[in-house]
């Protein structure tokens, strides 16, 4: 563990323990171990594997820090969803639910965060399968899953039920965000990613199937 590494940390997520810090680089080590068996993530991008994935997805615990109830929908190697899940640790009566239908990737998942105490449930399932998880849930998370019009479909269950998403999105968001208002209603608030600048979190909440409404407009980049 390094000086440098808590002040990134901090930077995007803000403070953290010290047991958090390890617990996230116990993680890293742990993720490192299990792609050399599958494939949990492109290999190009294990070269910055810390700052790319890790504090890419831990900074969404920073824009929502009195959420108890997570939801992350295609989990995959566990960005966000067990970033989030290593950070919720430190909130009491927090929790994550994760989405993940491939049984390998689930299965390190399971591993990862029970060794790691994290207050995780890794249901092994399809998104469209999901409905009944996640009762009360107040964000939904995900990330590079789908364009989001898709995600919108894939996440209305929980969103027009009262949930907020936090949408990891690449530098086509504008498109996607123009694309959605056809047979959607939302309120929007784009958080410019700390890690790409290119890069946005979009926050959408009163999400209503339905054409948006003129008088609805994005709120500012923060």
């Amino acid at each position: 563990m390094t000086g440098n590494r808590r002040e990134e940390i901090r930077d995007v997520a803000g403070t953290v323990s010290r047991e958090t810090l390890e617990r996230l680089e116990s993680f890293e080590a742990e993720f490192r171990k299990w792609s050399t068996r599958i494939n949990l993530a492109a290999p190009s991008t294990l070269d910055a594997l810390w700052s790319r994935h890790i504090l890419d997805s831990a900074q969404l615990a920073a824009l929502k820090p009195g959420a108890l109830k997570w939801l992350d929908l295609g989990s995959g190697g566990g960005f966000p969803g067990a970033v989030i899940a290593i950070l919720l640790r430190e909130r009491s009566g927090a929790s994550i639910e994760l989405v993940e239908s491939n049984h390998k990737k689930a299965a390190f998942l399971r591993s990862v965060l029970g060794s790691l105490g994290a207050p995780a449930k890794v249901n092994i399932c399809r998104i469209e399968q999901a409905s009944g998880i996640g009762e009360g849930v107040e964000i939904v998370t995900a990330r590079a899953l789908a364009p989001l019009p898709k995600l919108l479909d894939l996440s209305a269950h929980w969103l027009t039920g009262g949930a907020t998403a936090l949408f990891h999105k690449g530098r086509d968001y504008a498109t996607e965000i123009a694309e959605s208002r056809d047979a959607w209603q939302f309120d929007l608030i784009e958080h410019r990613s700390k890690i790409d600048p290119t890069s946005r979190i979009l926050e959408l909440s009163k999400v209503e199937r339905g054409r948006s409404r003129p008088d609805i407009a994005n709120k500012p980049v923060r």
